[in-house]
């Protein structure tokens, strides 16, 4: 399951977001740490593509690809040494995927904030620098390990990537932003660096409450603005698009009787590991998969009508892709 984690300083509409996207019930008392432990609800992922295809494909059932958000407590100034929820909160973070701060900008005084001034900026360089002073406890901790088997004579090429890694989280606090080839990647994801998860900044507030300077400071990065208490579905919609995009996955489909659904994949994922998202024995004795265009399929009237192609395992699923994989028994 795709995870978005949603972080931000206590009372900036964190738990409203989530109340929105979700449509959970949830407490938004106006108090800090109103939200202690995470609250996690699974949202449905739009996809007009699938009701096309619902159109000219007959069907029992229609299944949207899924998304679960995570609505993480309030983070204060000192959390990476334990201060507010601390370390809790921090673990909440680490087990997402993605992280969309919320940012405060609305000026409601009757909302409790934990700060003297109303200013995003600011809040964003607080979250920032807290992940990233918790990163640099986790790697300076590795590194020492590492630094003793590299005087007992066991060398690897470890200890230089971390001490890499630790550089740009000294400099940048991002890690997500950087190239890196195929062996720094899977050093550096083995210790699940918040540093590595890529950053969707949600600015909550009235368009006129957004000043030019925080619009400017954002504009290269993935920025929404969002007045919550008065939303536009089109955002959500947005918001997961990003989500999408930043985490590199495309969608497939599968068709049939019984249902038609929508799967998520990773961008650049072959025909195997599109069985293997369906049913993990399809990855594990994959012949051969047939494979329609969406567009095509609606334009045709249905899957047996399209044209279609036969794929092997070096095949690479595109997104909007129409699978029906062959398996061994």
């Amino acid at each position: 399951m795709l995870s978005i984690g949603i972080v931000g300083l206590p009372n900036v509409g964190k738990s409203t977001l989530f109340k929105l996207i979700t449509q959970k019930k949830i407490d938004c008392a106006n108090y800090p740490f109103c939200t202690i432990e995470p609250n996690i609800g699974v949202v449905v992922v739009p996809d007009e593509r699938l009701d096309l295809i619902s159109q000219v494909v007959p069907s029992k059932k229609k299944t949207y690809s899924a998304i679960e958000f995570v609505d993480i407590a309030g983070l204060v100034e000192g959390a990476s040494q334990g201060k507010g929820l601390g370390n809790k909160f921090l673990a909440n973070i680490r087990e997402t995927s993605l992280i969309v701060y919320v940012l405060r900008a609305f000026q409601e005084k009757e909302i409790v904030s934990v700060r003297n001034e109303i200013d995003p900026l600011q809040e964003a360089e607080l979250l920032e620098t807290e992940l990233a002073l918790k990163d640099l406890e986790t790697l300076d901790k590795r590194i020492h390990w590492l630094e003793k088997e590299h005087r007992s004579g066991r060398k690897t090429n470890e200890r230089d990537i971390l001490i890499k890694a630790r550089k740009i989280i000294e400099e940048s606090h991002l890690l997500s932003d950087s190239d890196f080839d195929e062996e720094t990647k899977k050093t550096i994801s083995n210790l699940s660096l918040l540093a590595s998860k890529p950053r969707i900044y949600l600015v909550n507030g009235k368009e006129e409450e957004i000043s030019l300077e925080t619009r400017n400071r954002f504009k290269n990065k993935n920025f929404l603005i969002v007045d919550i208490n008065n939303p536009d579905s089109l955002v959500i919609d947005e918001l997961i698009r990003k989500s999408y995009e930043l985490l590199g996955l495309i969608t497939f489909f599968t068709v049939g009787p019984e249902e038609i659904r929508a799967w998520k994949i990773r961008k650049g994922a072959k025909a195997p590991e599109a069985g293997g998202a369906i049913h993990s024995d399809f990855q594990e004795k994959f012949i051969k998969a047939i494979v329609v265009d969406w567009q095509d399929l609606i334009k045709k009237g249905g899957f047996s009508k399209a044209t279609k192609r036969i794929e092997g395992k070096n095949y690479t699923v595109q997104d909007g892709d129409v699978v029906e994989i062959k398996h061994g028994a």
